[in-house]
């Protein structure tokens, strides 16, 4: 699909000089996934992993865990009154024997792009057991130097960021800084789902060796994702949310904000980074 960019007329102003051009923006669009024939949510995305990104939202729902647990994934053919397939809608069959949790009734299954789920019901409704619990024995051990390295890198990979300056983007890594796949999305939720979908689709969850990077802030919703796909460390170029730090402290993720040059604040999990120095007592 051709739509992750699209051109628009824009007026330009320059030192008081007025010029018209066209400009390249990030397409975003509402993709509306089901749940075995029944509608479960609806995000506001840029086309393109669509697959991926219901198979890695329906992980941080506890709905699947692993590759057998997904029958398959289509696009809805008769989305529209007239019939025709906008591409925006994707059912997702889960195989014969998957319990589904209910979890349209803990929460409001409309999703935007800057926020990720909104509505939930109460805190209890996101505290998903997940079936991969971090269990990275023995721990992952990062340099806090090979994480200071890590936001360039994601910045020189974003492709269409060069093109739009209107992306998220999310970004695995291994323990020894090996670039292992990257995702671009209009919102950061969408972004670290299209990731995780994609390594439930080729069986690799858990991600039980791996730096998550996002570009963004650290939400509570990102923290709950990284757990519920077996992440053991995550880092954010900005700023975490006090239950994201709650939430990493409680499941033993490392989570580290404020990631900006060889600078960088850790949260949650201090014992995965190699520090020098003993840490400073409050």
């Amino acid at each position: 699909m051709g739509r992750v960019t699209e051109r628009r007329k824009v007026i330009r102003i320059r030192d008081g000089a007025v010029s018209s051009r066209p400009d390249t923006l990030v397409a975003e669009e509402p993709l509306e996934i089901r749940l075995n024939g029944k509608p479960l949510a609806i995000t506001m995305r840029t086309p393109g992993d669509d697959f991926a990104l219901a198979a890695g939202f329906l992980v941080s729902e506890g709905v699947l865990a692993e590759g057998p647990d997904l029958q398959n994934i289509v696009y809805c053919a008769g989305a529209t009154a007239d019939g025709s397939n906008t591409y925006n809608v994707v059912d997702v069959r889960t195989a014969p024997g998957v319990t589904i949790p209910d979890i349209t009734l803990e929460r409001n299954v409309y999703t935007t792009s800057s926020c990720g789920l909104c509505g939930k019901a109460s805190l209890d409704a996101v505290r998903t057991t997940t079936r991969w619990p971090i269990a990275d024995t023995p721990p992952v051990r990062v340099d806090p130097e090979l994480l200071a390295g890590l936001p360039d890198r994601l910045r020189e990979a974003q492709r269409v960021f060069d093109r739009t300056g209107g992306l998220h983007a999310a970004a695995l890594f291994s323990e020894d800084g090996e670039l292992l796949d990257i995702r671009e999305d209009v919102g950061r939720h969408n972004a670290v789902d299209k990731l995780i979908g994609r390594a439930l689709q080729t069986g690799n969850l858990p991600l039980s060796r791996t730096i998550l990077l996002v570009s963004g802030r650290a939400s509570f919703e990102l923290v709950q994702k990284a757990v519920m796909a077996g992440i053991p460390v995550l880092a954010a170029v900005s700023a975490p949310s006090s239950l994201a730090v709650d939430l990493a402290a409680e499941t033993g993720l490392t989570l580290v904000g404020f990631l900006r040059g060889t600078s960088m604040n850790v949260y949650a999990g201090e014992h995965r980074l190699a520090l020098r120095t003993a840490a400073v007592q409050a």
